[in-house]
């Protein structure tokens, strides 16, 4: 991908998932050094407050939202918690998620299934719709969601949970982007490809991680894609 001017990002207000680590916390570092003010969501305290330090340490700022995404009932109330210090959500980046079971569709237990569905589907469902007006608010709202070429792309055996949430995540981001459009609002379905991130490692144990682009790498294409220039309809795009 070529190099793009990093747009500035001066006064936006930027929600993470998962970004505590990997392609969020890179994602969130990436959006905290073109100016804008992050709101840091993940499960890790620890690793929510180490982000926190080394946003600051560059000059930016951020707050932390601790908090597990399967608890919908909290979920729910994130968007008015959310309105009562800003008037507004400028950019959203749905990237937590979860692998499962990597198993036959017929040896998946349904607690797995359920668990996957759970965190990568009705999660982010469930973001869309409590942080909506304040995406509308917006009026150039930007939403970028992390997606893999299994289940948006290709079927692989044994990936089939995990496959099958990934493609109804991104019809949810492309139904989304079509009803929301008339806002301003646009939404990219980012690739990453294969990075040095702790599910990575899940999925290939074997695999050496040296091998792999660390997820900072991801930070060009997470800033196209947070631009107010970017003028995309849920169209896919790859590091």
């Amino acid at each position: 991908m070529t190099t793009e001017p990093k747009p500035d990002l001066s006064g936006r207000i930027a929600l993470v998932t998962g970004a505590s680590r990997g392609l969020g916390r890179a994602a969130a570092l990436a959006l905290a050094g073109a100016g804008a003010h992050v709101l840091a969501l993940a499960r890790t305290v620890g690793g929510l407050e180490e982000l926190d330090d080394e946003i600051a340490k560059s000059g930016g700022s951020a707050s932390l939202i601790p908090a597990d995404l399967t608890e919908f009932s909290t979920l729910d109330q994130l968007g008015p918690a959310l309105a009562k210090r800003f008037q507004k959500l400028d950019i959203l980046v749905l990237n937590a998620g979860v692998l499962g079971e990597l198993a036959p569709l017929p040896d998946i237990s349904p607690k797995a299934w359920r668990r996957v569905f759970d965190t990568n589907v009705e999660a982010n469902w469930r973001l869309l719709r409590t942080l909506d007006p304040l995406l509308r608010a917006s009026g150039s709202a930007r939403i970028i969601v992390l997606t893999s070429r299994i289940g948006g792309e290709i079927a692989r055996p044994f990936w089939g949970a995990y496959a099958a949430s990934k493609a109804a995540l991104e019809m949810l981001a492309k139904t989304y982007a079509e009803e929301a459009k008339a806002a301003g609002i646009r939404v990219a379905i980012i690739d990453p490809g294969a990075m040095r991130t702790k599910m990575r490692a899940e999925a290939m144990p074997g695999e050496k991680p040296e091998t792999l682009p660390d997820p900072s790498e991801i930070a060009p294409v997470i800033l196209k894609a947070a631009s107010t220039s970017y003028d995309g309809m849920a169209e896919r795009l790859k590091r």
